[in-house]
Order: structure tokens, then C-alpha cells, then sequence
């Protein structure tokens, strides 16, 4: 136990030194939180009702779809991973350590959008608190699985940003944080339900806890779960 508390210290570490988290996880979320906050509390000063939950989807999609797969690739597809094998290191150590220190950073970030936001764009705050952060860690978990299932299946950096993309632009964009979904077609509205950014959004905008917004979220993440153990072992065995 000692020696997987050390790795995930050790990665923590690590991770407050990479440029790539540092942007993927604070710089990019938070610079369009100061961006398109005064934007759309301008538009539609509706907007100020669920502008911290609309950023956090974005600010955790981005960490988690962006930030954390490059960072398995350079463990899993790398000499790395040899390393881990001939020293007797589990391979998922360094999975569960990435996946633990991006929870941590990605929490951060959205602790500073729920602190900045009422003050900077009059923004209301969530009603219950313990209800905002848990759904926020069950979202956050559960983006972060995709991101892991990304960072252990493909190994080239270039193919897994194209990848990254494809699925972050329609999981933003099909969520309902840049507009209500009731103005997206039939078609596009039952696609954005694939993505997990478009339950966590439900879940953090909720006044009151509804099972129909958590349970997609719940299978999304044993689903990934199992997919990523089973990519563990086929790595293990390569």
C-alpha cells in the first residue's frame, strides 16, 4: 500500500511539472471559463444559472479526453512499459496513479470555476453542495475511464489526438453546455446521449438527485472499467 501511495505522489509530482497537463487541465478550461463566461452571461444572462456547471463539463472533458490519454501512450507505447515488466511493477500502477493525479488536478481546476464564478460573472452557485461534488467526482471518474481506454488502445500520439478530437467536439457540442439540446435535431440529440458530458451535465445541473441521470454515467464507467482491464492483460502479454 505504501509503495502505491509513493507512485501516486510521484506522479502528482510529476504531472504539476508537464506543460501538456498544464495546459490541457487548467490553462485551456480556465482561460475559456474568462472567456466565454462574459460572453455568455452577455448573450443570455440566463446563462448565469448553470455557467459553473457548463464550464466544469468542459473543463473536465477537456483534461480527461485531451490531457490524460497522451500522457498513458508515453507510458504503454513507449520502452516505459518494458521498465514496469523486467523491475516486477504492475502495469496498471501506472494507470491508476495518472488516472488518481488527474482526479486531483481536474477537482482543482473546477473548485477555482465555482469560486471565481459568482464573483467574476454573478454566477449562482449550485443549491446543494454535497450533491454538486459528488456528481462532479462520479463525472469526473467516468471521463477520465474514456481518456484511460483512449491512452491504452491506440499508440501512436498522432492518431490519438485525431481520435481525442472526434470524440471531445460532439461530446461539447451535443451536451447542452453551448446550447439546449431541444434545438438540436432528433438525430443529434440521441447521439449526444452516448457521451458522458451530456449526463454529467444533467446530474450537475439538477437541483435534486435523479437515478435517470446517474446510472448511464455508472454503466459507462464499469463498461470502461472491464475494457481497460482487459487492455491491461493484452498489454502484459505482448
Amino acid at each position: 500500500m505504501s509503495a502505491f501511495l509513493y507512485g501516486v505522489a510521484l506522479q502528482w509530482k510529476l504531472d504539476i511539472r508537464s506543460k501538456s497537463l498544464l495546459i490541457t487541465c487548467y490553462v485551456v478550461p480556465l482561460l475559456f471559463f474568462a472567456v466565454m463566461g462574459g460572453i455568455f452571461t452577455s448573450i443570455n444572462p440566463e446563462a448565469k444559472y448553470t455557467l459553473i456547471q457548463s464550464m466544469t463539463v468542459l473543463g473536465v472533458s477537456t483534461g480527461a479526453l485531451m490531457g490524460l490519454p497522451p500522457s498513458l501512450v508515453e507510458i504503454y507505447a513507449s520502452d516505459i512499459k518494458k521498465v514496469y515488466k523486467a523491475n516486477g511493477v504492475p502495469l496498471y500502477l501506472g494507470l491508476v496513479s495518472m488516472f488518481l493525479s488527474a482526479f486531483i488536478h481536474l477537482l482543482i481546476m473546477c473548485v477555482i470555476i465555482y469560486l471565481v464564478a459568482p464573483i467574476a460573472f454573478d454566477a449562482t452557485p449550485p443549491v446543494s453542495l454535497p450533491l454538486y461534488f459528488g456528481s462532479l467526482a462520479i463525472f469526473t471518474a467516468v471521463s477520465l475511464s474514456i481518456g484511460s481506454i483512449l491512452g491504452l488502445a491506440v499508440k501512436s500520439q498522432a492518431k490519438l489526438t485525431m481520435i481525442s478530437q472526434v470524440i471531445f467536439l460532439p461530446s461539447i457540442m451535443l451536451s447542452g453546455i453551448m446550447f439546449p439540446v431541444d434545438l438540436l435535431p432528433r438525430i443529434f440529440e440521441i447521439v449526444g446521449k452516448i457521451f458522458p458530458a451530456t449526463w454529467g451535465y444533467k446530474l450537475l445541473a439538477g437541483d435534486v438527485f435523479y437515478f435517470g441521470n446517474l446510472w448511464p454515467l455508472v454503466a459507462i464507467l464499469l463498461a470502461a472499467a472491464i475494457l481497460c482491464g482487459f487492455m491491461l492483460k493484452r498489454l502484459q502479454s505482448e
